[in-house]
């Protein structure tokens, strides 16, 4: 494989994704991993016309806590080991596709929302937690790592239209900014701004009440995520911020063979 490239979207309900044909780009783009998030189903309520393309291998990590909540799914060509990474996702909510392949560990991963309540908030915080303590264990047996989807937090004030409202909200508290923070100082890159820099007004989710899509008042919440011994081998990453149907972007990465 002389490119790996992969493509991840919080689809906010695959059965609605579904009925408005809106997954058909993958059709064009045909990534070599395409990792879904929020699914909001079990694996045989996914519609079977999503897309023409076929891939080998789907794997689908629906939510036992609630159904009809959360869920993961992954679907690809390559040949690897897949398992959902309960020791992160305690609460078996569905959010974690881990897959192996090569020297690669992937994750594909719908990080908690701490908007609900306190209790959230510190549940969120402690997924974060068990996370990294998870890919730096991979790391140190000499992984490369691979990660992303929707983090359910913005960086940096160039990373939402209207920072100063948003300081006490969760999605963009010192804490959860602080992880990212966190993050980056122990070698994983940002792969979008790696490649764009600070390039302004790129969002990749916009509240659907609001119709605050038309006006661009979003927040960058999605990320694809490597470490740092993979930083020569990013080729491109981008938000496909054209792309509808969800209250979310799909984003995606490029990366030349490791």
């Amino acid at each position: 494989m002389a490119k790996l490239s992969i493509a991840l979207w919080n689809v906010n309900g695959i059965r609605a994704v579904g009925r408005k044909k809106a997954l058909r780009w993958v059709d064009e783009l045909q990534p070599d991993i395409l990792g879904l998030q929020e699914i909001k189903a079990e694996a045989e309520e996914f519609p079977d016309d999503l897309f023409e393309k076929s891939y080998r291998n789907l794997f689908v990590n629906a939510s036992s806590a609630k159904k009809g909540q959360s869920g993961t799914a992954l679907y690809t060509d390559i040949e690897g080991i897949a398992n959902c990474c309960s020791e992160v996702d305690i609460l078996h909510e569905g959010r974690i596709n881990e897959f192996y392949f090569e020297n690669i560990a992937f994750f594909n991963v719908y990080f908690p929302n701490g908007k609900r309540n306190d209790e959230r908030l510190a549940y969120k915080m402690a997924f974060y937690d068990r996370f990294l303590a998870r890919i730096e264990t991979l790391r140190r047996k000499g992984k490369s790592i691979v990660f992303g989807g929707d983090l359910n937090t913005a960086h940096r004030p160039i990373d939402l239209a209207r920072p100063k409202e948003n300081e006490e909200i969760s999605g963009f508290l010192p804490m959860e900014r602080a992880w990212i923070d966190k993050l980056i100082a122990a070698g994983y890159i940002d792969t979008f701004r790696y490649v764009h820099g600070d390039e302004p007004d790129r969002y990749s989710w916009w509240s659907m009440r609001t119709r605050a899509r038309e006006r661009n008042v979003g927040w960058r919440i999605d990320y694809l995520f490597v470490s740092d011994d993979l930083k020569q081998n990013i080729v491109d990453a981008d938000i496909l911020d054209r792309i509808e149907g969800s209250d979310h972007a799909p984003i995606t990465l490029t990366l030349s063979a490791p």
